[in-house]
């Protein structure tokens, strides 16, 4: 897998990370504490129009650091309802980081596959690579199992399991303000026309699916304005520099 660093100055910097470690660090959140009521009457009314998101425990970085290609950090447990308030509201408090985890899906014939996110969730709309939340559960001997984290996402949302794809080594780490999204390449032995139809047939059979549906991208002509910047700063450099159709 080619493996490579934005230089121009165009978009958020992507990182290729080695050795990746965040220990859970539990600590009090001032920003949910002394706002409680003020998230709790946001998280009221975000379920008033999305009735299917739930207020359950999630886990954000407190502080992380990049050296070389070693990323290394810390994270501590919240609730959902402080998360989305604080995201929503801009990241006031600069003492946490919304870190996630998402599995780069890469086809045989040198193309990914991204989601739609449903209209219930929180993201409603939005397209990205496979991912979740953080969770508590993604704590294991008390590190962040990111891995596990993507597998299970992937798994969830696309029916897709560790059987079907190879995990490249590494990672691409991309900071952008207060988030911090962790790519993992998986690469799948079929071509993406048929990854699509197996996923989509997944999300058919799901009672309620996270997503509603599937695209392909091959280049920058299949960029939507409603994938984030970091999602098509990796794609733009992926399919250009490096990840290319495999024999």
């Amino acid at each position: 897998m080619a493996r490579f660093a934005t230089t121009d100055g165009m978009g958020p910097p992507i990182i290729p990370i080695d050795h990746l470690a965040f220990a859970f660090e539990p600590r009090r959140w001032p920003f949910a504490e002394s706002r409680r009521a003020e998230i709790d009457a946001h998280f009221a009314a975000r379920r008033a129009r999305r009735p299917q998101i739930w207020n359950g425990r999630v886990v954000l970085a407190s502080r992380y650091q990049i050296a070389g290609a070693s990323l290394t950090g810390a994270c501590f447990e919240t609730d959902f309802a402080s998360f989305l308030a604080w995201r929503d509201w801009d990241f006031p408090d600069a003492g946490a980081v919304n870190c996630f985890a998402m599995g780069a899906l890469h086809s045989c014939d040198g193309a990914f596959l991204l989601g739609v996110m449903g209209a219930h969730t929180a993201n409603a709309g939005r397209v990205y690579f496979p991912a979740g939340m953080l969770e508590p559960e993604d704590i294991v001997d008390g590190s962040l199992d990111l891995a596990g984290n993507v597998t299970r996402e992937v798994a969830e949302e696309t029916g897709l399991t560790a059987r079907d794809y190879t995990a490249a080594p590494g990672w691409h780490a991309i900071p952008a303000g207060a988030r911090l999204a962790l790519i993992k390449v998986l690469d799948v032995d079929a071509p993406a026309l048929d990854l699509q139809r197996r996923m989509r047939e997944h999300v058919a059979r799901e009672q309620t699916p996270e997503l509603a549906d599937i695209r392909i991208v091959r280049g920058p002509a299949d960029f939507e304005p409603a994938m984030p910047a970091f999602v098509t700063a990796f794609l733009s450099h992926a399919l250009h520099n490096g990840l290319r159709p495999r024999p």
